[in-house]
């Protein structure tokens, strides 16, 4: 239980206090009504002994008496009802609430901090006015009038013959029949008179005259002359007098008269009326008793049956005493104790002193006696009770029944002066004095008593007291008897049906079992008696609600607080609060156990008290508390059913609305719904993307369709640093920032993004719909502020808000309604329109929220005003706003940053409108989507300048400038637009006759005439605009060449085009257009080339050096292209240094065909062009040789066939090559090992032209292409696209560094063979006559060539190295005559011819090429020598002749 103001000790003591009966005559009423107080208020603030007080028990030992109270109150003759005490303690409840500003306890158990009020001040005030409020009962008589003010004023004509009329009322009201109620303790009431004297108006003489009189008929002890009204009522004071009866008249209105009747249910009269009426038992029959007074006849908590609602102007006594805010109401202005001064308080005080000290207390003392002697004398026993109660209790104890085992007797009656009832009284007596020893033996004795008789009501009430007794007793000599309080509430409940005495068991049990720790007990007892079905109606909601929100207080005081049943018993103390009506209570209670399940993942337990604070928050009129309440349900992950989703969502809007109505004109409310994913915003600044339009395609450009692609996004980004830095001569300016068209997540958001004047700003809202039911947005659109500025960039107005009918600055787009599915992720795309520069902030988005008309209706709510017409009902809406707050990245720079948690701006929704820029639109026309690998087409592109500013500065970026070209300077024989180019050949041809047999046609053409520098990485590629310039609106179309790249599959290949404004702009200089082309290429040749030496040392012109050059060709289309057949029409070589003579092997058909798998071999030979060795240097000239299959030449020199040969070896030369270190003293070696290595270099490229025939739609169509392969090496095959490597093996990891990391400068093996070109020169066969000269001599001639461009030392040995048998039968047995080694010096590129004889001894075929070569270079002192490679075997025949 909740902390009280009062421990158990002071609590029970001051709920059971001695009852004295007042009965004024009228005129004594009058004078106390003049402080707007009746007798029995005006002493209730005094009516507390402030010093001890001494009495002697039976026994004759001293009994002390502390804090005693004494309870004075009118005499009423109508029991109050049940109904009446209900609807009072409901209203004493519901004026407790707690106070404003009140500091909680902050109560930490495990996860938990719980702020719990510590103290429920409106369960004290219930439990007080419950146990004041309890009728009198036969069974006890705790609460029985012991004695009787008789009151008479002063100023009466006669007051002893009014003191004589009020004695007999008295004695009449007690001893009549016709009375039942209220109940006396004694027969011989105490009867105690009392004058009282208006010190302002009353005669003091005639007074104390009187009073005199009445000590020698009543005695000193028994009258009592009390003064008051000291001052006149109309009278202001200096002195502020203290009001001590609000605290007590407020709180509790049980007897709240505010006339000199008592109860709210009489009958008209005046205030000066001089009859007085008396109704006896309720009836309404009317006995006039002149100069009695009438304020007994219904008890004050009667409910206001009979009242006259049309006679109730001017009678105050009308006014209902039954509900606190009446008596607010009532006493609101009205000043009590108005007549009396701090001496007329003390007069008060001293008699009640002097009333209990020589009046009550002597009466008690002497009933305490005279019940005792009575008993003693009864029972036969011995003087003392005390001595009696040792032999009671030391002997064997009879065990007792089980109260199962009794009979349901407790409608048994005994008669009032059956001797169980004297012990009950006299126990009752002693309890009242705290004489709590003798009241536990009395009671104790009772109980045995009832039992035996089976008096169960009794026997109950008589174990109650015993309990409490046991518990008050002084020095706690027994332990409290809590099985006696268990047996007494079941008694009540079960077999007696009374539930209110089995409450006020609880209550006091609970209250012991508190101050002894055992919460546990307590609340268990609290629970017992909170079952729905315990008691029916409000008062039973009301009790169940109080008593388990004190067994939540139990669970939570506990040592080990149990937290979960703290807030379960508050739910259900909360539900009952709300069922009593108690709003404000039920709204606490559901509010303090949320803070246990809040955020424990129990959604159902939380929704459940969201909704239930929502809907009390709203009965109270809280409207923002009950708007956050079904906020927290409809944002939380509901587990909830889509109807009962439903049912929230229309209980939050109608709520919504009701708060938007109060403040019309306020600020947009912040709506929860939908949820915004902020951090996936998007904003693309640009028009949205042209669709195709026929055979014209758009450019892909970058819109908000697209993913975004990191690795994408940096290959942009580095296209565009390239185009810039070409623009910029080389230079990257400071200023630069890549151009970011759309803004998301994964982009760099610190800088404010630059939109541009006149074209949409669209931002991508992400919502999420958490709830089972769609959710309808209408007028949907951004909000924004906006900053405009002048040219200068200075702020020219004040700051635009988004205000509708302001669009001259900023036009906004609406969406009229926007629907989201149950559970949809959805995007609404938002645009702006700026029309004027300035500073742009988009604060968020501004929408009606709403829910489609169809799903269950909500629990006694019903649509409202506010439906909308359009493509769905909408039930109802209301309108609000959300943020877009978007967190930018966490700084990890610093050490500050990294030890802290900061976070970077995010800019991306506060863009900058800058001036007008150029706006370029490219469109492809004819653009394929499939090609054969190296095939060439011919497409156009359309450039467009949509915008009102010229454009200058066109280049085009790719990182496949070998895909496409735009021709070179050399003027294409090709159609210049598309419709003129449908059937034409995408190259440069020329119609020939009949060419020599397989003779290369030559022209030359340099390559910086391509626009392609082959040193260059990237290259930006200048698109030829006429005068380099696009007007507003002007459009030019260009012709653009295709080629397949080799590999097949799917490509992407990115091209930017890079554009500038003529007219420069401080922000932004340049602009880009992106364009991704996805080609799927598809197989078609395999080309493959090898360069050999030729045997032949001499050509044409007597020159050294000619090569042999082997091409296949392999068809590897299969047939799904539907290619039928590769025609050849032409192979061409490029080079600086060599270039294509003549075909060898030329067939009779020209025109060489190859289907589908089937390969063909070429054979050319190579010669050296003719041109001077330092112009070779110098020049980029290369030299292009056509050999023709048919009779149309294709100019290989000219566009595009030399455009794509160009960008192909660009980016061969692209490809790393190995550098060689430069450490000083490596470089002779090195440049030995350079020299070595360029004998076996050739640099020769060929180009393989051909023609597919491809049957589509039942048309033949011709497909042109070329492939390429570069020749770098003598004896190394090349391709015409690289081989796919295979894996490695998988090897072993090595933990340590090799020792030796320098690489090796040693040529290979290969390479040094290369060095000397042999030849032999011999007839291919010889007659001899062996039978005339057996031995038959050959004169053999070897040349030597030095291949390289240095001196070589040679060595030529003749001897045969004989390794194996099978070596000899290789070339027989001849032997070379003469010298067997000659040692001799080449020059650069020399040829030196040695004579040999060769000596056979027999016919036969033999090889003579046996002799070994051996070379080195003559200024190197490292001998890097080695073999020199033979040439192909030197067959000679020997024939007898």
């Amino acid at each position: 239980m909740a902390q009280c103001v009062q421990s158990v000790q002071e609590l029970i003591p001051d709920s059971f206090v001695p009852c004295v009966a007042a009965l004024c005559s009228d005129e004594a009423e009058r004078l106390t009504r003049l402080n707007h107080l009746s007798f029995a208020e005006l002493l209730k603030p005094f009516s507390r002994l402030t010093s001890e007080v001494h009495m002697r028990d039976p026994n004759n030992q001293l009994h002390i008496i502390k804090n005693l109270k004494i309870a004075v109150s009118n005499i009423v003759t109508q029991p109050p009802q049940p109904g009446a005490i209900g609807k009072l303690l409901n209203d004493v409840v519901s004026g407790c609430q707690p106070a404003e500003g009140l500091v909680a306890n902050v109560i930490t158990a495990g996860d938990y901090d719980l702020n719990i009020s510590a103290t429920t001040p409106w369960f004290e005030s219930y439990r007080e006015t419950f146990l004041q409020s309890m009728p009198a009962s036969d069974h006890e008589f705790l609460n029985h009038y012991l004695a009787c003010m008789l009151v008479a004023s002063s100023g009466e004509a006669e007051p002893m013959e009014q003191f004589s009329k009020l004695s007999q009322e008295q004695h009449r009201i007690q001893h009549n029949s016709d009375y039942s109620y209220p109940k006396w303790f004694i027969p011989n009431t105490l009867k105690y008179y009392v004058l009282l004297h208006d010190v302002t108006s009353g005669d003091e003489q005639r007074a104390e005259s009187i009073y005199e009189e009445m000590k020698q008929k009543y005695g000193t002890q028994g009258c009592y002359l009390l003064k008051i009204n000291s001052r006149a009522p109309n009278r202001a004071s200096d002195e502020q007098i203290p009001d001590p009866w609000s605290q007590y008249l407020q709180k509790n209105s049980i007897q709240n008269q505010e006339s000199y009747e008592d109860g709210p249910c009489t009958l008209p009269s005046s205030k000066n009326s001089d009859s007085n009426l008396l109704s006896l038992d309720g009836l309404d029959n009317e006995v006039k008793v002149d100069g009695l007074p009438n304020n007994f006849r219904v008890h004050p908590l009667q409910l206001d049956q009979c009242g006259d609602p049309l006679n109730t102007d001017g009678s105050d006594h009308a006014k209902s005493a039954s509900s606190v805010h009446e008596t607010k109401k009532a006493s609101t202005g009205v000043t009590r104790g108005a007549c009396l001064t701090l001496t007329d308080h003390d007069r008060i005080r001293q008699f009640i002193q002097e009333f209990t000290f020589r009046g009550l207390l002597p009466h008690i003392e002497k009933t305490i006696r005279q019940l005792n002697d009575q008993l003693i004398s009864r029972k036969g026993l011995s003087r003392s009770l005390f001595s009696a109660t040792k032999k009671w209790f030391s002997g064997s104890k009879v065990p007792e029944k089980s109260i199962n085992e009794l009979k349901s007797t407790s409608g048994l009656l005994y008669p009032p002066e059956a001797p169980e009832l004297q012990i009950r009284k006299m126990a009752d007596l002693c309890f009242l004095v705290q004489h709590y020893d003798l009241a536990y033996s009395c009671y104790h004795t009772a109980k045995k008593d009832f039992l035996n008789d089976q008096a169960m009501l009794y026997a109950a009430g008589a174990l109650e007291m015993a309990a409490v007794s046991a518990f008050l007793q002084p020095g706690a000599p027994r332990p409290y008897p809590a099985h006696y309080m268990d047996t007494a509430i079941q008694t009540y409940r079960d077999i007696c049906k009374n539930m209110v005495l089995a409450e006020r068991c609880v209550l006091l049990s609970a209250e012991i079992l508190k101050s002894q720790s055992k919460y546990s007990e307590a609340a268990a007892l609290l629970i017992r008696l909170t079952s729905e079905n315990t008691w029916k109606g409000l008062d039973s909601d009301l009790r169940s609600a109080l008593l388990l929100e004190q067994a939540a207080h139990c669970f939570i005081n506990m040592k080990s607080p149990m937290v979960r049943k703290y807030a379960f018993h508050m739910i259900l103390a909360g539900h009952r609060f709300s069922k009593a009506g108690q709003k404000k209570h039920a709204l606490r209670c559901y509010c303090q156990a949320m803070q246990v399940y809040k955020g424990k993942g129990w959604s159902l337990a939380e929704d459940h008290i969201n909704f239930t604070i929502g809907r009390q928050s709203y009965t109270l009129r809280q409207l923002d508390n009950a708007v956050s309440a079904f906020r927290h349900i409809l944002i939380n992950e509901s587990k909830q059913s889509a109807a009962q989703q439903g049912a929230f969502l229309r209980e939050y809007l109608y709520v919504y609305k009701n708060v938007n109505q109060l403040s019309p004109d306020g600020p947009l409310p912040q709506l929860p719904l939908p949820y915004i994913n902020s951090s996936a915003t998007r904003v693309f600044f640009g028009h949205d993307r042209r669709p195709a339009d026929g055979e014209k395609q758009a450019a892909t450009h970058i819109s908000l369709d697209q993913e975004y692609d990191s690795e994408s996004s940096q290959q942009w980004r580095e296209l565009e640093e390239h185009a810039v830095a070409v623009a910029n001569k080389g230079v990257i300016p400071s200023s630069f920032y890549p151009t970011q068209y759309c803004l998301n997540s994964y982009s760099d958001n610190s800088r404010f993004p630059l939109a541009v004047v006149e074209e949409p700003i669209t931002v991508e809202v992400a919502f999420r719909n958490p709830l089972k039911v769609p959710l309808l947005l209408s007028d949907l659109s951004l909000l924004w502020k906006f900053q405009p500025k002048d040219a200068s960039g200075k702020d020219i107005e004040k700051v635009r808000e988004r205000v509708t009918g302001e669009p001259e600055m900023i036009g906004t787009e609406v969406i009229s309604e926007f629907l989201i599915n149950s559970e949809e992720s959805k995007v609404a795309r938002l645009k702006l329109f700026p029309h004027h520069i300035g500073e742009l902030h988009i604060l968020g988005v501004v929408y009606n929220l709403g829910t489609i008309q169809g799903s269950v209706t909500v629990d006694g709510i019903g649509a409202l005003p506010g439906y909308h017409t359009g493509k769905h009902s909408l039930t109802m809406s209301v309108r609000g706003r959300q943020d877009l707050e978007i967190q930018g990245p966490r700084l990890n720079n610093t050490k500050e940053e990294k030890t802290s948690v900061k976070y970077g701006p995010d800019r991306r929704l506060d863009p900058i409108v800058t001036e007008e820029m150029p706006l370029l639109e490219v469109f492809f026309i004819h653009f394929p989507t499939g090609l054969l690998c190296g095939e060439i087409r011919k497409a156009y592109v359309e450039f467009v300048n949509v915008s009102k500013c010229p454009l200058t500065g066109l280049k085009v970026v790719s990182k496949r400038p070998e895909f496409f070209t735009f021709g070179g300077n050399t003027d294409a024989l090709t159609p210049l637009s598309p419709s003129t180019s449908e059937h034409c050949s995408a190259y440069k041809t020329v119609v020939t006759g009949s060419p020599s047999t397989g003779t290369a046609l030559v022209s030359s053409a340099s390559s910086v005439d391509f626009g392609t520098g082959t040193g260059q990485q990237l290259e930006a590629i200048p698109v030829p605009l006429p005068d380099s310039v696009l007007l507003p609106g002007a459009s030019v179309q260009l012709p653009m060449w295709l080629r397949g790249p080799d590999e097949e599959g799917v490509h992407e290949i990115n091209f930017l085009f890079y554009y500038e404004s003529v007219k420069k702009q401080p922000k932004r200089r340049h602009r880009v257009l992106r364009h991704t082309a996805v080609i799927c290429t598809s197989r078609s040749l395999n080309v493959r080339a090898t360069v050999c030496r030729s045997n032949s040392l001499e050509d044409e012109e007597g020159r050294g050096g000619n090569m042999l050059v082997f091409v296949d060709v392999e068809n590897t289309n299969t047939s799904e292209a539907g290619v039928k057949e590769f025609h050849m029409v032409q192979v061409s070589s490029s080079s600086k240094y060599w270039q294509l003579h003549k075909s060898v092997n030329i067939s009779e058909n020209k025109d060489a065909k190859l289907a589908s798998r089937e390969k063909g071999k070429f054979c050319f030979k190579a010669v050296r062009c003719k041109q001077k060795e330092d112009a070779i240097q110098s020049s980029e000239k290369y030299t292009f040789a056509d050999i023709i299959f048919g009779n149309e030449q294709i100019i290989s020199s000219a566009s595009p066939c030399a455009d794509f040969f160009y960008r192909s070896l660009s980016s061969e030369l692209k490809k790393p090559h190995d550098e060689l270190s430069a450490h000083p003293e490596k470089h002779a070696a090195e440049d030995a090992v350079r020299l070595i290595e360029k004998c076996s270099e050739v640099d020769l490229n060929i180009v393989v032209l051909w023609k597919a025939y491809v049957v589509e739609d039942n048309k033949q169509l011709i497909l042109e292409g070329q492939h390429h392969v570069v020749l770098h090496t003598v004896g190394k095959e090349a391709f015409s696209h690289s081989q796919k490597q295979e894996p490695p093996e998988m090897e072993l990891l090595k933990f340590f560094r090799p020792e030796n990391t320098t690489v090796s400068t040693r040529p290979s093996v290969e390479q040094l063979s290369n060095l000397i070109k042999t030849s032999l020169h011999y007839p291919e066969s010889f007659h001899h006559p062996f039978h005339q000269k057996s031995l038959c001599l050959v004169p053999v001639t070897l040349l030597l060539s030095n291949c390289s461009k240095a001196d070589v030392d040679v060595i030529v040995d003749l001897r045969h190295k004989t390794t194996s048998p099978e070596a000899l039968e290789t070339h027989g047995s001849f032997t070379w005559l003469g010298q067997t080694q000659y040692k001799l010096q080449l020059k650069s590129q020399e040829t030196h011819s040695l004579q040999l004889k060769a000596c056979f001894v027999h016919t036969g075929v033999y090889n003579l090429g046996t002799p070994r070569v051996f070379a080195r270079l003559s200024d190197q002192v490292t001998v890097f020598e080695t073999s020199q490679q033979n040439s192909m075997p030197a067959l000679i025949i020997i024939n007898n002749a």
